[in-house]
């Protein structure tokens, strides 16, 4: 695991004006599309936690539901955490096992199912899943997935990066770690190794390669401040992850942007024709 980089952390928030945004930005989204309720999934990590305080204040507990999907290797940790979590904002939930439609698409791999697929696959199935339940309610699906996530890639597209909005996706994970604190996220939960639960023993850090506390210094100091490389280099961080932490960045461009749409006409959609909803036409 990476150890580089110096000085003090430059990723602190003034947590009690970043809650007031983002529920601010909850009630105002959700409200102006037309909409009064939410869905999201609790996965008992610490960003859905998050999420679900901001959005239980933003919108009231009676408005959001949150949803546990269960894989059939998931830790039961994951559960318990997430219930926690649920019964702290006094929310209503639903669990949905997602073994069975899993496992029936994994059976036609002939054996040929690595982990990365089968966590894609989840993913995606979760996906389906709130969606789905959206449409029941009559609600959004909001997003859980943070800024470090976002910039390395690090995440299933049109699976676990997919929802209507997305609240915490301006903020590193070590951001995230601040404001749950903050808004009384249970300690457990913040201090518990951050991992995606799609393989017994899997850990996101192990994945990466790095922790997320370095990873977030770096990132800052690349993207928020456009540090040169020399500048990054003076600051304590080592050529060889400087550049790997470039790569992710370039090589998962295509997930953080929507779909690219020929031109042909005058007006082509997320080319020139961008205006906000209450822009008019």
């Amino acid at each position: 695991m990476e150890t580089s980089g110096k000085g003090q952390n430059p990723v602190k928030l003034n947590s009690d004006v970043v809650r007031q945004v983002l529920v601010r930005f909850i009630h105002d989204e959700i409200t102006k599309a037309g909409f009064s309720k939410a869905v999201i999934g609790l996965s008992g990590g610490v960003d859905s936690s998050l999420v679900a305080c901001l959005t239980s204040e933003a919108l009231g507990a009676a408005n959001l539901l949150g949803v546990f999907m269960p894989y059939k290797t998931s830790s039961s940790e994951s559960l318990t955490d997430g219930r926690l979590v649920a019964d702290q904002l006094g929310i209503q939930t639903e669990t949905v096992d997602i073994s069975p439609v899993v496992d029936a698409y994994i059976e036609r791999s002939n054996g040929e199912m690595n982990n990365v697929r089968k966590g894609n696959i989840m993913a995606r199935q979760r996906m389906i899943v709130l969606y789905d339940l959206s449409a029941r309610e009559n609600a959004l699906v909001i997003g859980t997935s943070n800024k470090t996530e976002t910039m390395l890639g690090y995440g299933t597209q049109f699976g676990d990066v997919a929802c209507a909005i997305n609240p915490i996706g301006d903020l590193y994970k070590t951001q995230v770690w601040q404001l749950a604190e903050a808004v009384g996220v249970p300690k457990k939960i913040i201090e518990k190794k951050p991992t995606a639960d799609l393989w017994v023993g899997q850990t996101d850090e192990d994945e990466l390669g790095f922790a997320y506390r370095l990873v977030d210094q770096l990132l800052y100091y690349m993207v928020d401040e456009r540090r040169t490389e020399g500048e990054l280099i003076e600051r304590g961080f080592e050529k060889h992850f400087i550049d790997k932490v470039q790569r992710m960045i370039q090589r998962n461009q295509f997930k953080r942007r929507p779909p690219i749409v020929a031109k042909i006409s005058h007006r082509t959609v997320n080319v020139d024709f961008r205006y906000p909803r209450d822009w008019g036409v």
